[in-house]
């Protein structure tokens, strides 16, 4: 199964994206989340993959955090939730978003998801209220350098170095890169120390 790919951006689009990876060309599934956080065409990119095999097709799933990845593998073992309609639940919530609501049982901010109706609601918060109180409780935070990749980690682990927090680092760099802080090491890392800095990301 693959598990990661790292090569050029040859296409992107709000849905997929191609990726030449040693000459070969990769068609890969992504949320909007992951396409707002692409690079320029002929960038490098670096993506966690899903791998969905099906009688006639295997299907490639990317994402740029292990967060948003692990959270996609846990909306698809919702009974009735495939790939396709994790990836709209992805594109329509944020990860930030989604877990209060299905924690809270918010059925109306769910089912705002195109795709998502009234039953398959309730089911995600059945079966994922219980699944994401283990998540957090296993600390999955702690997972996530090793799964980590391309110049997002690279940056975490110098933030890290300098002694902040872990799950700050992680959500300062996914922040740093959405407002466009770069595709260069510096000027990432240079964002995301700019947002460690305001005082909502300190208390945060």
């Amino acid at each position: 199964m693959i598990g990661h790919l790292r090569g050029v951006l040859i296409d992107k689009r709000p849905n997929q994206v191609l990726l030449d990876v040693a000459g070969v060309g990769y068609q890969v599934q992504i949320p909007l989340s992951t396409f707002y956080a692409l690079g320029e065409l002929k960038d490098e990119v670096s993506l966690l993959v899903h791998t969905h095999v099906r009688d006639d097709a295997l299907l490639l799933y990317g994402f740029l955090t292990a967060r948003e990845k692990h959270f996609f593998e846990l909306l698809i073992s919702a009974s009735g939730v495939g790939p396709s309609l994790a990836l709209k639940i992805l594109s329509g919530m944020s990860v930030d978003d989604l877990i209060p609501a299905i924690r809270a049982g918010d059925l109306p901010a769910l089912t705002r998801i195109p795709g998502v109706g009234k039953k398959t609601a309730e089911r995600i918060v059945v079966e994922l209220r219980d699944k994401l109180a283990q998540m957090e409780a296993a600390g999955p935070a702690e997972e996530k350098p090793a799964a980590r990749g391309g110049l997002a980690g690279d940056v975490v682990s110098a933030l890290l170095n300098l002694g902040y927090d872990r799950r700050a680092a992680e959500k300062a760099a996914e922040e740093a890169q959405l407002n466009g802080g770069g595709t260069s090491f510096e000027a990432l890392l240079r964002a995301s120390l700019q947002t460690l800095s305001r005082p909502t990301a300190r208390s945060g």
